[in-house]
């Protein structure tokens, strides 16, 4: 197999950087990192160099790029198939609920940007916000009452679905939202994910960039 090499933006704010970094990590396949600053000036020129998207992360497959995070879970799921459920419609159900969230959630996306040290943000609610919250609380409380008895995860052992959701955790932690019973049992399981830890302590040496870092206290 050829070597791959994960292009990604800052730790601390490139919600889809972590997606595709977790897979990657949980996949137990060898993988080079190699990070952009989202804050350079050149940033464009950088990631057009790799990804015809402009956009990270990106895979790299010897001379072949894999770009958006979903198509990268889908390859490294290709070598490591452990990474989707085993049951067929566990695995429909998690491609479901990995595509709702790469694909909606904008509210949530742009209110609540992901900045994975930060605590005690707080930002004003609107319809579409609490929308989104809710939704989400129902995905991640459907799932967890089905496979209680599995483990702790959406579907009871870590997947890909895990990996699509880790932002929306970071940011529940960040923005201090409050969940019922199950969503909040599971918000504890993501956040103490070993992956997920590493990544926020190299987050923590990153710069600020003042365009995401909203909900600062008064």
């Amino acid at each position: 197999m050829s070597a791959l090499t994960l292009v990604i933006g800052n730790k601390n704010y490139s919600s889809w950087s972590l997606r595709g970094w977790l897979v990657a990590s949980h996949s137990g396949l060898a993988f080079n990192e190699q990070q952009l600053a989202l804050q350079a000036a050149d940033f464009k020129q950088q990631v057009a160099r790799f990804s015809p998207a402009g956009r990270v992360p990106v895979l790299l497959v010897g001379e072949t790029a894999i770009w958006d995070s979903l198509a990268i879970a889908e390859y490294l799921a290709e070598l490591e198939p452990g990474l989707w459920p085993t049951s067929l419609l566990d695995r429909a159900r998690a491609r479901a609920i990995s595509a709702e969230m790469h694909a909606g959630f904008q509210a949530l996306r742009q209110q609540m940007p992901m900045n994975v040290r930060a605590v005690g943000r707080t930002v004003p609610s609107t319809p579409a916000l609490e929308a989104d919250i809710a939704r989400i609380v129902d995905i991640w409380e459907s799932c967890r009452r089905e496979h209680l008895r599995q483990g702790p995860w959406l579907f009871g052992r870590w997947s890909i679905a895990d990996a699509m959701y880790a932002p929306v955790a970071a940011r529940f932690r960040t923005y201090g939202v409050s969940l019922p019973v199950l969503a909040a049992e599971y918000l504890v399981t993501a956040l103490s994910d070993p992956a997920l830890l590493d990544w926020a302590v190299a987050a923590q040496e990153e710069p600020t960039l003042p365009s995401s870092e909203v909900g600062l206290p008064n």
